[in-house]
């Protein structure tokens, strides 16, 4: 089930509000029991089966911390056991089948005959998401910043609550294990929340989706290779555009969603995106950019490894590395995704070197200009299928194949498609923010839009998507593959 669907829109999220409040009298543990439960169905009723598995790694987490809580003698044994099986699990559903071809190529170029069989095996959805939770509380619990849960069905609604359950974003422990049972409802956050939960699912459907449509058109036609489809230059800069676009609309729409409906049930998530594409260099991108990832990998994996605060340079050349090898790995089981990760351990490597972002001699436009290249060019790695592709797309993009400049399909996305290029690279930008404090100078006009033009526009929003729903146009989900 996907938020962005009439079966969640007028059939779940109806029924488990009016029994969420309807409940209120009752007390906040009913109330968690049935979010719990709703949460167990939502991810039921995709993934019927690994629903158990979701079961599963609630309870490994459960049974880590308390065991880490209660044994403290063995409690590194017990925290080496719960993070090797959590990881194990997810090795098994997402990298497995994935090692099995690398050593099956591996043999295949050495002349070996042996081939091993590759499993069946399907990527549950959203494991890398829940996984990373479940780590997050065993370690919190260990380093004693955070305190044991000891009544497991509040553990499982932590890790498995349906808002961030299979796209993030990663919510650690700490910041809610207090709200499980302390938090507040007001109509104001019900209100904020429901406005931000439209705003994300009219981004995700209006814009995700429609640059979708662009970017993968252009990106299949790419696939069959210069010698049968000319992609001009523009068109293939056009279809990079289009992606680069669809990535942030897609996963900050999700992650609107979900801290929307998060604050309509009373909890408050942390921001996971702050304007990444106004961003001066790479690392910068990466402070804005999923930072709930961000952040979980700097708390977990580069501070335990000593992070920048060493002595010797190389030990932070190695700390850099392992980090950015685990993000491209985290993000799926493929080559190009492991590049995708050292090719942003590179840029960042060489901006702290030659300290690029506290640079004074280079000027922010050069800088905005450095950066975003490089990001869509990451992107365009990231987006590709295998290296074959991403060498025609690249090639394509700077000319390389003998391609041209332009043809008409190069006027028909511009033309088509103006209203959404220009809506989209607009709210790149905080130009909401900008148009608010241009209204406060008019305390009249500001109390009007705010009254009348705000809630009007968020039901306009609402209707429109919704219509596009019922007309059953393309709505892919990107971080669902991860």
């Amino acid at each position: 089930m996907v938020f962005s669907s009439i079966i969640f829109l007028f059939y779940f999220l109806p029924v488990v509000l009016t029994l969420y409040y309807t409940a209120g009298k009752v007390g906040i543990h009913i109330r968690n029991i049935l979010l719990l439960f709703a949460s167990l169905f939502f991810y039921a009723w995709g993934e019927p089966v690994y629903v158990i598995l979701l079961i599963g790694s609630c309870a490994l987490s459960w049974i880590s911390a308390l065991c880490i809580h209660y044994f403290s003698g063995a409690k590194k044994l017990w925290l080496i056991v719960g993070c090797i099986v959590n990881v194990g699990i997810l090795f098994i559903f997402k990298y497995l089948n994935f090692s099995i071809e690398t050593a099956n190529t591996i043999f295949r170029i050495a002349g070996a005959e042996i081939q091993i069989p590759v499993t069946d095996i399907m990527l549950p959805i959203g494991i890398s998401f829940y996984t990373f939770q479940g780590l997050s509380y065993i370690v919190d619990v260990y380093r004693e910043e955070a305190e044991v849960q000891k009544n497991p069905f509040y553990v499982a609604l932590y890790i498995s609550f349906f808002p961030q359950l299979i796209a993030g974003p990663i919510v650690r422990y700490t910041t809610i294990a207090d709200q499980i049972l302390n938090r507040t409802h007001t109509w104001e956050k019900f209100e904020q929340g429901a406005a931000r939960f439209v705003i994300g699912l009219s981004k995700k459907i209006l814009l995700a989706n429609t640059f979708a449509v662009i970017a993968d058109t252009i990106y299949e036609l790419t696939m069959a290779g210069h010698q049968i489809i000319e992609i001009p230059i523009l068109l293939a800069w056009i279809g990079a555009l289009a992606y680069t676009l669809q990535i942030f609309f897609d996963f900050s729409a999700y992650s609107d969603m979900a801290i929307g409906l998060g604050k309509m049930f009373g909890f408050t998530f942390e921001e996971n995106f702050n304007y990444p594409y106004m961003s001066k260099s790479v690392g910068e991108f990466w402070r804005r950019w999923h930072i709930s990832l961000s952040t979980w990998f700097r708390e977990y994996v580069y501070f335990p490894l000593g992070g920048s605060r060493v002595e010797n340079p190389d030990v932070m050349v190695r700390n850099l590395f392992i980090v950015w090898l685990l993000t491209g790995i985290w993000h799926g089981a493929a080559w190009t995704f492991i590049f995708w990760g050292l090719l942003n351990f590179l840029c960042i490597l060489l901006e702290r070197l030659f300290k690029f972002q506290d640079s004074t001699r280079i000027p922010n436009a050069c800088k905005h200009i450095y950066a975003m290249f490089m990001v869509n060019m990451g992107w365009v790695l990231f987006r590709s299928e295998n290296f074959y592709q991403f060498r025609e797309f690249a090639g394509n993009m700077f000319g390389m194949n003998h391609n041209g400049l332009y043809n008409d399909r190069v006027f028909m996305f511009l033309k088509e498609y103006a209203f959404f290029w220009i809506a989209g690279i607009l709210l790149c930008f905080p130009f909401s923010k900008w148009l608010k404090e241009r209204f406060a100078q008019y305390p009249r006009i500001s109390a009007f839009a705010g009254a009348v033009l705000y809630p009007a526009g968020l039901i306009g929003l609402f209707g429109v998507s919704v219509i596009y729903l019922v007309k059953g146009g393309y709505n892919p989900f990107i971080y669902f593959n991860f």
